[in-house]
């Protein structure tokens, strides 16, 4: 069996969801990480290392203010790409830059031990728990990259049947006094 047959995700947790006049929603997605932020900050800029586990690739690293980057959404139901700008990096520490209408902030915090990996996006309200479920699993992946056991990016349309995902997505729902999804895909027995 390998790893990724054996992920099962944690309970919903990491996450909570701000009102916000600019931006309409934000979530917040928070992972302690024992990696240096040195090392995580890699695992967020570099194109090879996204491909492990975030839900885009890039074409270029995200680690320089100014660089114009192609995003392209993976494994969604349309081929999005998106090109941006990024605004902000200040390596090993803050990022930001815009995935479509979304501003995405990555911030990169030293603790003893390793690093708290702080997102915070723009979000629609009927997209909130299904994107905090999505997170959680990016986030677990890219812990599992980093620990040097890499289970393959979980992302997409595939993910969306994973029973796992659809178990956060209802968690998060009930943390944040949200409605269920109603129109959820019929899950797997297996990860994707």
């Amino acid at each position: 069996m390998n790893a990724r047959d054996q992920y099962a995700p944690g309970p919903a947790a990491g996450a909570q969801i701000r009102k916000s006049e600019a931006l309409n929603w934000e979530l917040v997605v928070v992972r302690e990480l024992r990696h240096s932020p040195e090392k995580v900050w890699q695992a967020i800029t570099d194109p090879d290392h996204l491909r492990e586990w975030a839900p885009f690739d890039a074409d270029k690293n995200l680690g320089t203010a100014g660089v114009s980057v192609k995003l392209t959404t993976v494994n969604a139901p349309q081929l999005h790409i998106t090109e941006t700008k990024v605004m902000r990096a200040d390596a090993p520490h803050f990022l930001e830059y815009m995935w479509g209408a979304n501003p995405m902030r990555w911030e990169l915090e030293a603790i003893p031990g390793g690093t708290r990996l702080t997102l915070s996006t723009a979000i629609n309200k009927n997209f909130i728990s299904m994107g905090a479920a999505g997170w959680h699993i990016c986030f677990d992946v890219l812990a599992s990259f980093l620990y040097g056991t890499p289970i393959g990016r979980l992302v997409g349309a595939d993910t969306m049947r994973f029973a796992g995902w659809q178990r956060l997505t209802y968690e998060y729902a009930a943390q944040f006094g949200l409605e269920r999804p109603k129109h959820m895909p019929q899950p797997r027995r297996q990860n994707p």
